[in-house]
C-alpha cells in the first residue's frame, strides 16, 4: 500500500513509499443445527477480522461465547464463496453446521452492532449478556506458575509473530504449558479474535479443557479475554500490558490466576497469587 512517511529531523522530510498493513475484513458466522426434520441456519456474530485460520476462529468464538460447550457436536465447515463491492469473491462468509439433532448451548448475544477488531463484547444491549457460564472447575486447577517461566512469555510468543513484524498492527495470543512450552500462536488485528482462533485450535485438537495451561495475549487484559480463558478451562492468563477492573474481578471470582505488566524479569499477578511460586 502507497504511504508518504514525513519526518522533520530527516535530510529529506517526505518520502513516497510502499508499506505493508494488517488486512482487516468482516467475517460472518452462521450456524446450522436441530433436528433433521427442522434444520434452520442462524446468523451467530459479524466481527471485524485477519482473513486466516477462520476456521480456529469460528469455533474458539463458538466455544467462548458459550454457544458450544462440545465442539464434537460440529459436523463441518466451510466458507460460503461471497461476493465483494467490485465484484470479485471472497471468503467472509464461514457456514457452520451441527451434526443431526444438535442445537447451539445457548441463544447467541443479541448485537445491534457488528463486533470491531477492538472489542470482543461491543454492541451487547444489556450488560448481564456480557458473562457466560464456564463449564469447568477452573479453581480446583492444581497447576503451579513459575514466575520466571511467564515472565519469558510475551518474548517467546513475540518471535513468533510475523504478521506484527510485517505491520505492528496484530495481536497474538499463545497456549503455553506451565514450563514455558509455546504450543500454537495466532495473530489478528483484534486481541480477542486472536485468543479465539488459538482456543478454537485447541478445541479442534481435541484439547479442551485446557487444564494446566496458559494464555498469553499480547495486549491488556480485559474482561473478555479472561471470559474466553475460563470458558477454555484455561487457570491462567498473561498479558504484556494493564488489567482492567473487570477483568481482575471475572479472576477471582472463577478461579484463574490473572497475570499482568508480563515484562521480563517481572510480572504481577492480579488474582489467585497462591499458584506462583518460585521453582
Amino acid at each position: 500500500m502507497r504511504a508518504r512517511r514525513f519526518d522533520a529531523s530527516a535530510p529529506v522530510p517526505r518520502l513516497d513509499r510502499i508499506d505493508t498493513v494488517a488486512v482487516e475484513e468482516p467475517l460472518q458466522i452462521r450456524v446450522e443445527h436441530g433436528p433433521r426434520e427442522d434444520r434452520r441456519r442462524e446468523n451467530v456474530a459479524v466481527t471485524m477480522r485477519t482473513p486466516g485460520d477462520d476456521f480456529d476462529l469460528v469455533l474458539g468464538h463458538l466455544v467462548t461465547e458459550g454457544l458450544l460447550l462440545d465442539p464434537q457436536a460440529v459436523a463441518g465447515m466451510m466458507h460460503c464463496t461471497d461476493v465483494g463491492p467490485d465484484g470479485a469473491p471472497t471468503f467472509n462468509v464461514v457456514d457452520v453446521a451441527l451434526r443431526d439433532g444438535l442445537s447451539l448451548d445457548a441463544r447467541p448475544r443479541n448485537r445491534p452492532e457488528i463486533m470491531t477488531s477492538a472489542c470482543g463484547v461491543c454492541g451487547v444491549d444489556e450488560i448481564a449478556a456480557i458473562s457466560a457460564v464456564s463449564p469447568y472447575a477452573i479453581r480446583t486447577d492444581r497447576v503451579r506458575l513459575d514466575p520466571d517461566v511467564l515472565a519469558a512469555l510475551p518474548d517467546a510468543i513475540r518471535e513468533r509473530q510475523k504478521g506484527f513484524e510485517r505491520t505492528g498492527g496484530m495481536h497474538a495470543a499463545a497456549i503455553a504449558t506451565a514450563d514455558g512450552e509455546i504450543l500454537a500462536v495466532r495473530e489478528d488485528v483484534g486481541r480477542h479474535n486472536a485468543a479465539d482462533k488459538v482456543i478454537g485450535w485447541a478445541a479442534r485438537e481435541g484439547r479442551l479443557p485446557l487444564t494446566g495451561h496458559i494464555l498469553v495475549v499480547s495486549a491488556r487484559a480485559s474482561f473478555d479475554l479472561v471470559q474466553k480463558a475460563v470458558m477454555a478451562g484455561l487457570p491462567a492468563l498473561v498479558a504484556v500490558s494493564a488489567p482492567t477492573s473487570l477483568a481482575v474481578d471475572l479472576a477471582e471470582e472463577q478461579g484463574l490466576t490473572l497475570v499482568a505488566f508480563t515484562r521480563a524479569p517481572r510480572c504481577t499477578a492480579y488474582s489467585h497469587a497462591d499458584r506462583v511460586v518460585n521453582s
